[in-house]
């Protein structure tokens, strides 16, 4: 990529500029002749990785404009959030740092003086923006970026046409200034309330202004992921949902022609994300891998080879600064825990990247639900130090007309209840063959043929709570030698 940024151009429309990096203490250029790389990152809100059509949803036309980006670029099969609820998942994104070390476990701001990687980059010389979820994606409060719009501007964050006007605008500041850029646009899709629900209806009863989707799904067309029932009720929340995925690829269309009108797209590196899985169910605010799994695309022109998927190497939102530092030429703080792929984007080989570990802390409501989690492409194993059978599990998508319709079919049918329950309760551990069970449905702790694999998997998530000095290390460690002692007893018995 290094070589790549030698030959990039700043276009202005009317001549190619060059753009030199700035030392931030003595305000001058350095590394003279080479050119810094415009930086677009777009995020979903709450998209499942499996609604997206280049990750296999069987919902006709879902995301075209989205594969469309995937087919041009480079797809990581294993990538993944940290932390699957917004502000904490953004936060991660910004600062290279676990949840527990960058300070934002839950919806506030860190009182933490840590560089972000928006506070780096204009240090050296970028001119910085966002279009919403502007709070969430802004993990130090004081930070004032060059351009800030948020969701009351862009049609409640579902305007796609608003998107185009104020990048485009945002791109022309930028040429004016002759800086080169970084912008996180950050779609308000597929979040509740979704199109066509009731919630969604009173907003433009009550005035609010925003487009439907460019196409509205019907029931029997939604594609129903493994860890949800069949039910009618599901569903009915489905179509929703996926309508408001369809307007999610809408603006990613409008974003992308700007790039294409602007005349920056051949020097522009876009990744494209969702900050965490769908408000349902056993997805977003957990660990399962339908939590924190997202559908990640790296697109570069003349760098990544267009149509390229890596199905081997694990990535996450630690990762997400050093690579992006490490892209345009700028120095990694060695503060942060992530780890940059850039080799990975370069078609080079890495190592270590066989795992990935996951937390949540806590919800918008402020209840504390602490889970840790390790896993890889065969296994994953979840702490869940709050389940204790009393304390009852709540989040978002509870109140939601799937859940409602869970929890009205558990009345006559046990297994939908025993989800229901194991939503509600969770156990203080849980041990899932991702192999063979991606949806989590079959937990093997108890399963004494998987005791040495499981036990493993404890060790792993122990080593990196010591590593990364998390507050339940000492009790997890004691938990260990319990469960241990326990199932030594009961083999005896």
């Amino acid at each position: 990529m290094d070589t790549y940024i030698n030959y990039l151009f700043f276009s202005t429309g009317l001549a190619s500029v060059l753009i030199l990096p700035v030392d931030a203490k003595n305000n001058h250029p350095t590394n003279q002749g080479q050119e810094l790389l415009h930086i677009l990152l777009i995020t979903a809100d709450d998209l499942n990785f499996s609604s997206t059509g280049f990750l296999g949803a069987k919902v006709p036309a879902i995301t075209p404009n989205i594969d469309r980006l995937a087919e041009q670029g480079m797809v990581f099969e294993h990538a993944h959030v940290n932390c699957a609820v917004s502000q904490p998942s953004r936060a991660v994104l910004a600062t290279g740092c676990y949840a527990h070390r960058n300070g934002v476990e839950g919806f506030y701001h860190t009182n933490k003086n840590i560089p972000t990687l928006m506070s780096v980059l204009r240090q050296h010389g970028y001119h910085v923006g966002i279009a919403g979820k502007v709070p969430h994606s802004t993990p130090i409060q004081s930070f004032v970026w060059d351009t800030a719009v948020d969701q009351p501007e862009l049609g409640q964050g579902r305007d796609p046409h608003k998107y185009y006007q104020v990048f485009r605008e945002f791109i022309q500041a930028s040429k004016k200034s002759k800086k080169p850029f970084y912008f996180m646009l950050n779609s308000h899709d597929p979040h509740r309330p979704f199109h066509g629900s009731k919630e969604d209806t009173k907003m433009r009863q009550d005035g609010e202004v925003y487009p439907y989707p460019s196409r509205i799904y019907s029931p029997d067309e939604v594609d129903v992921p493994g860890f949800l029932p069949d039910i009618p009720a599901v569903r009915e929340e489905l179509s929703q949902y996926f309508s408001s995925v369809r307007r999610l690829d809408d603006t990613v269309g409008e974003v992308l022609k700007v790039l294409e009108d602007e005349g920056v797209r051949n020097n522009t590196l876009v990744m494209f994300l969702s900050d965490n899985g769908i408000s349902a169910p056993f997805a977003k605010t957990n660990c399962y891998m339908n939590s924190t799994r997202t559908p990640w695309i790296v697109y570069w022109p003349k760098v990544v080879e267009p149509g390229t998927r890596n199905s081997e190497d694990f990535i996450s939102g630690i990762d997400f600064m050093p690579t992006i530092l490490e892209a345009c030429g700028i120095n990694i703080p060695t503060s942060i825990d992530g780890r940059s792929f850039l080799p990975l984007i370069k078609g080079q080989k890495q190592t270590d990247r066989n795992q990935v570990f996951t937390q949540f802390y806590e919800t918008s409501a402020r209840n504390r639900y602490p889970m840790f989690a390790v896993q890889d492409k065969k296994f994953g194993y979840i702490y869940n130090p709050w389940s204790d059978g009393k304390t009852q599990f709540k989040n978002d998508s509870q109140v939601g007309i799937a859940f409602k319709g869970m929890m009205e079919a558990g009345k006559t049918n046990t297994s939908i209840q025993q989800r229901v329950n194991m939503l509600w309760f969770r156990t203080p551990e849980e041990f899932y063959d991702l192999e063979n069970d991606p949806n989590a449905l079959n937990n093997l702790i108890n399963d004494p043929v998987y005791k040495e694999e499981m036990n493993k998997y404890r060790q792993e998530l122990l080593k990196w709570m010591k590593k990364y000095k998390a507050s339940t290390y000492d009790l997890f460690r004691k938990w260990i030698n319990y469960s241990n002692t326990r199932i030594q007893y009961i083999e005896k018995q």
